[in-house]
């Protein structure tokens, strides 16, 4: 029997055949099926769609892509086998097909993201769907599908399953958390390659190698768990990612530009045929969001971000769990169409107040998304006396950053406006006064 190192992939990791070289200096194998595979059309689309988005508009070297990405992503999948190749229990539970089939989704994980993907999920309308289950027409059929078969003998299902399903058995549970988990193959890679193309130190200060050989199996058998030498590397990783949201991801400039793209996004969705909109890259994407705005208040949102001058919205205030409490609690984590009907009271309210009239379009208010941040939970084993004890449990930086509620700390509510206006509404000291009449005018 076919045993995990014996997998073309892994073994290609440690010989001198065929490489493609992604940033810092890595060598990702290639073997004849992974390069029929990204040599996709599905997949060749990903590389003209950023991984970052609007995140260049402030760090303008984060322009690298969602290609470069996966075959990061693809790199660590090799590297977490060839790790938990060696642990007994892992090699009794998932067999060298089933190693396949993770590969093959680790390569795969986001041939379903379109530009600009993650700002437009977070609004949660309905007719948008999940970038998992909007990968499927690409799974299921054509090239992509046929080399998931004939050379994986992997079923296109399979990996669907794998991918955008609620893992049912100790093995699913256990390969999926190996894709998407507190310690998985993308959030390493993410973290790492965001923070190294925004020329931040955030993302990189912790030991991906000691990391993933500290990495075992918790005590069910369908997690995955670290022993004790990873532990400060665990607390590490918790930390960059705390940072990484707070100065790159959550940026207030950043979340300015975010707030101008759902906005024009909102205004034009129900005349857009999605479908076809989120096949295309990103500069065609751009191209026919523009073409769609002719003569409609979110050309001036869309020209602001994609024109010939940069021009993002001011924050003229923002509001935390921590300060002004009251304010935040009313409108963080509210419904996006109830956010941008308050931003058209809100406009109603403050025209007067300053004098002259204020466009609804020209008030944004940003907030956290209904959907939270998983927290970061991990077991880790204490290999003298054969025990698993949380980490949050053995580590104060985790107690303090993962148990409590991560997106409290990161995620503001901000107040964002046209350039226009923004010092008159600076100069107002009465702003939580006029957010509160913009709010009973909402009840």
């Amino acid at each position: 029997m076919t045993s995990l190192r014996e997998i073309p992939e892994l073994a290609a990791l440690t010989s001198s055949g065929g490489m493609i070289r992604i940033p810092p200096e890595t060598d990702v194998p290639l073997t004849p099926r992974v390069r029929q595979l990204i040599d996709s059309v599905e997949f060749r689309r990903l590389a003209h769609i950023s991984q970052l988005g609007l995140v260049a508009l402030v760090y303008p070297a984060a322009n690298h892509t969602r290609f470069e990405h996966s075959l990061g992503v693809y790199r660590n999948a090799l590297l977490f086998l060839q790790r938990l190749a060696h642990d007994e229990r892992f090699s009794e539970i998932v067999r060298p097909a089933d190693a396949e089939l993770f590969l093959a989704a680790a390569l795969l994980h986001d041939l379903g993201h379109w530009p600009f993907c993650h700002p437009i999920e977070d609004m949660r309308l309905a007719e948008v769907p999940e970038h998992e289950l909007f990968a499927n027409s690409f799974l299921l059929e054509g090239e992509i599908a046929d080399t998931l078969r004939d050379d994986f003998g992997v079923q296109p299902r399979d990996i669907v399953a794998l991918l955008s399903e609620k893992p049912r058995t100790p093995k699913s549970r256990l390969l999926a958390s190996m894709l998407s988990g507190p310690i998985d193959i993308d959030k390493i890679d993410y973290l790492f390659r965001d923070s190294l193309h925004a020329g931040v130190p955030y993302g990189r200060n912790f030991d991906q190698s000691r990391l993933i050989g500290s990495l075992c199996l918790n005590a069910a058998g369908d997690g995955l768990a670290i022993t004790e030498k990873g532990k400060t590397a665990a607390e590490m990783m918790v930390f960059s990612r705390y940072v990484m949201f707070s100065e790159v991801y959550w940026h207030h400039a950043v979340r300015s530009a975010t707030a101008m793209l759902q906005r024009a996004f909102y205004l034009l969705y129900r005349g857009l045929d999605l479908d076809a909109l989120f096949r295309l890259n990103e500069p065609a994407f751009i191209a026919e969001m523009l073409r769609q705005s002719e003569g409609h208040p979110a050309r001036e949102l869309l020209e602001g971000l994609f024109g010939p001058v940069r021009k993002l919205y001011k924050r003229v205030a923002q509001y935390s769990f921590f300060e002004h409490r009251d304010v935040y609690t009313q409108l963080a984590r509210r419904p996006y169409g109830w956010l941008a009907t308050f931003a058209e009271q809100f406009a109603a309210v403050v025209g007067p107040a300053i004098g002259r009239v204020v466009a609804p379009h020209e008030i944004l208010f940003d907030a956290p998304p209904l959907k939270c941040e998983i927290q970061f939970e991990v077991d880790v084993l204490f290999l003298k006396d054969d025990t698993y004890r949380p980490l949050s449990e053995v580590s104060p930086v985790c107690r303090s950053l993962a148990q409590e509620q991560f997106d409290d700390y990161v995620k503001k509510v901000r107040l964002f406006v046209h350039p226009r206006v923004a010092d008159d509404l600076r100069s107002r000291t009465d702003l939580n006064d006029l957010i509160a009449q913009a709010l009973a005018r909402s009840e």
